[in-house]
């Protein structure tokens, strides 16, 4: 069955730089639409980035600070975060569907049905 594992995250002061990575392993030979999520006590999950093959799409609050990028045959994905704000703060979860790239997209949570188990991120 279809597992993500995410690394990296942790904790840095407004301004800074975060990288996270996420591999995705049991998939088979299926093409996969990747994506970070993330999500704040109380509040609903929400889309960071998302990448179909090698193809990146970004939430608004992110563009032009967050990259997505894909690597190693398209097994892993990497967010690199800079310019981080407070309200970057919390658990980033990584997602993969096999949906085609029309719902290949940081608005569509509904589409991914397979999850990491989450990394914190904390900026202050």
């Amino acid at each position: 069955h279809v597992q993500l594992v995410e690394s990296g995250g942790g904790s840095v002061q407004a301004g800074g730089t975060l990288h996270l990575s996420c591999r995705i392993s049991g998939g088979g030979d299926s093409e996969y639409c990747m994506a970070w999520f993330r999500q704040t006590p109380g509040n609903e999950r929400e889309g960071v980035a998302t990448i179909y093959h090698f193809e990146g799409a970004y939430a608004d609050a992110v563009k032009g600070r967050f990259t997505i990028f894909r690597f190693d045959g398209e097994n892993t994905i990497d967010l690199q975060m800079t310019d981080l704000k407070t309200e970057d703060t919390g658990m980033y979860y990584c997602a993969a569907t096999n949906a085609d790239a029309s719902r290949c997209r940081p608005d569509r949570t509904q589409d991914f049905p397979y999850w990491g188990q989450g990394t914190q991120v904390t900026v202050s």
